[in-house]
């Protein structure tokens, strides 16, 4: 069964980058498209970005320009660069593969 793991979250200062990544268990992996997601507080869980097995990413409004999906199936990983934070990117940062959830890495942007 594959397992998903992130790690990479922490406190930054607005302007500031973190990279996440996100680790699987199964070298499955490699035929998953892959999706990272956030959560805030108090809000709905959202779509920031995917990559296909083949490597095509997309992303939505609130990533696009300052996030970038990318993959590495040889290590059985996906990861989330993030660039120029501000303190609404703040929340709970997960990666999915199909139904798997990996238990999320936290984020936090403060002045």
């Amino acid at each position: 069964q594959l397992q998903l793991v992130e790690s990479g979250g922490g406190l930054v200062q607005p302007g500031g980058s973190l990279r996440l990544s996100c680790t699987a268990s199964s070298s499955i992996f490699g035929i998953y498209e892959m999706g990272w997601y956030r959560q805030a507080p108090g809000k709905q869980r959202e779509r920031l970005a995917i990559i296909t097995s083949g490597g095509y990413a997309s992303y939505v409004d609130s990533g696009e320009g300052r996030f970038t999906i990318s993959r590495d199936n040889a290590k059985n990983a996906v990861y989330l660069q993030m660039n120029r934070l501000r303190p609404e990117d703040t929340a709970v940062y997960y990666c999915n593969a199909g139904q798997v959830w990996g238990q999320g890495t936290q984020v936090t942007v403060f002045s």
